[in-house]
């Protein structure tokens, strides 16, 4: 098997022949590592290597797997983090001036899950600045591998491109209005943004508090699910993290979708361009002929949400920064610090109202469930999105932003949402199905995720890189 190869093996297939002992951690490591060195100067994808860690975690792994203590799927697996989860004793920029030399003495929750696990953490991803849109000027942002000229998505856009090009096998994202969702999307991988509170946040740097999703990167369903089963559970380390017991993520990908019911709002869908409005009906499709059932079903009234979200976020966003800002507002790039300012205007009357027109949405969205089982729509809009769309010295939001249509909504719910290609790539653009289940609802999105992968071979497709 050659290096590219080996690379693109899925998660899945990875672990299994580590497990047998058909390939070494050491070796895919080493692989991996060696990509890196000769794309990532290119592509910006990772802020911090940790070559020699990594390698030291991978012969570690390897010594473990050879004398029969197999930890499970993750073992002697590279995977990398978004640069907001704290490492111990690592930088931890949050790609920002603000941090730069910042290295936390605890890991986060989700790096100690992978830990556990006994994978390889080959280091720490690229993302716009503190998580919004914008890139700190000093911090250029990911390329995307598709095509240079598109759009990486945000925030998890160093997430994004080192998973879709073959630099690790899964990826940790955060997700405050669709940073899993968009990156995913704009780079033709599988993101899943767990329900609120699904997979802890004990040491991943917030945005908006009440908003922010901690999930998986991946190349396929299935490696989502096996991630997922790692980092999900409740943590004594984060008050808001769930209890609910976690399902057999991985099991549910078998499961298939007969009798499933699929619900769908061309109205809503409409909302996007036209061949990703396209592809997302056929991908419903895709799913009836396969057994499931579609369902017509009318959405909620979106346009109140995206200003309530905008004034959540920006709120919280402030209350994060309290220790930084004003303090060291030159150290923010002009983007980030302006929705900083932003925040600083909002009353506590406008955030009540905000939280209002939230609970009132997320409570009529939630009766949808009781006539479907998951609701599908795009992930982004468009699926060519020019990357100079959002320059750094950008101003903050100066009303609702339309891109948050297909997204932003779901973080209010707190629903889980999962993301996965549903078209052939087009000069590197790629539609991207979005699937909505109830609350807790990860296994469902699963399998139907899963079975659209089997009746289709959108998620094979690799950049030119």
């Amino acid at each position: 098997m050659d290096s590219q190869a080996t690379c693109y093996l899925s998660l899945h297939e990875l672990s299994v022949q580590l497990r047998d002992g058909k390939l070494s951690s050491v070796e895919v490591t080493r692989c991996v590592l060696d990509r890196i060195k000769q794309t990532n100067p290119t592509l910006r994808a990772y802020l911090t290597v940790l070559n020699d860690s990594a390698l030291s975690q991978a012969a570690q792994a390897d010594k473990e797997i050879k004398a029969g203590h197999w930890r499970g799927p993750l073992h002697g697996v590279p995977v990398a983090v978004k640069d907001l989860c704290w490492t111990k004793g690592v930088p931890t920029t949050c790609a920002s001036k603000v941090l730069r030399d910042w290295r936390p003495d605890a890991n986060a929750t989700v790096v100690d899950r992978f830990e556990a696990a006994g994978a390889v953490l080959l280091g720490k991803l690229n993302l716009t600045e503190f998580a919004v849109i914008w890139y700190h000027p000093e911090f250029p942002g990911p390329i995307n591998p598709w095509n240079a000229s598109l759009w990486a998505g945000a925030s998890s856009s160093g997430s994004g491109v080192a998973t879709a090009a073959g630099l690790c096998y899964a990826a940790i994202g955060t997700d405050t209005g669709g940073s899993i969702r968009f990156p995913s999307a704009a780079n033709g991988i599988v993101g899943l943004k767990p329900t609120w509170g699904r997979v802890s946040r004990y040491g991943v740097f917030p945005l908006g508090e009440s908003l922010d999703h901690i999930g998986p990167m991946t190349r396929s369903v299935l490696d989502a699910a096996l991630v997922l089963g790692v980092i999900a559970g409740r943590d004594p380390n984060d008050d808001t993290s769930l209890g609910a017991h976690v399902d057999d993520y991985a099991a549910a990908a078998n499961n298939g979708v007969k009798g499933t019911r699929i619900g769908l709002d061309e109205s809503y869908i409409g909302g996007a361009s036209p061949e990703v409005a396209a592809a997302v009906i056929e991908a419903a499709r895709t799913l009836e002929r396969e057994g499931a059932r579609i369902v017509k079903v009318t959405m909620p009234d979106i346009d109140p949400t995206l200003p309530a979200w905008t004034t959540i976020c920006a709120a919280e966003t402030l209350a994060a920064h309290a220790a930084t800002y004003p303090k060291q507002a030159a150290d923010y790039g002009p983007g980030f610090r302006s929705f900083l300012e932003l925040g600083a205007t909002i009353t506590g009357e406008a955030y009540a109202n905000a939280h209002m027109v939230r609970e009132r949405f997320a409570n009529r969205f939630q009766a949808l469930f009781d006539q479907v089982d998951v609701v599908a729509c795009p992930s982004m809009a468009s699926a060519s999105l020019p990357a100079t769309g959002f320059p750094t010295e950008a101003r903050a939001f100066v009303g609702p932003n339309p891109l948050l249509g297909f997204t932003g909504p779901f973080n209010l719910s707190r629903n889980p949402t999962l993301s996965q290609p549903c078209g052939a790539s087009v000069d590197g653009a790629i539609p991207s199905l979005q699937l909505i289940a109830r609350r807790l609802g990860e296994a469902t999105l699963i399998q139907t995720g899963a079975a659209y992968e089997r009746a289709t071979e959108w998620h094979k497709q690799r950049p030119p890189v």
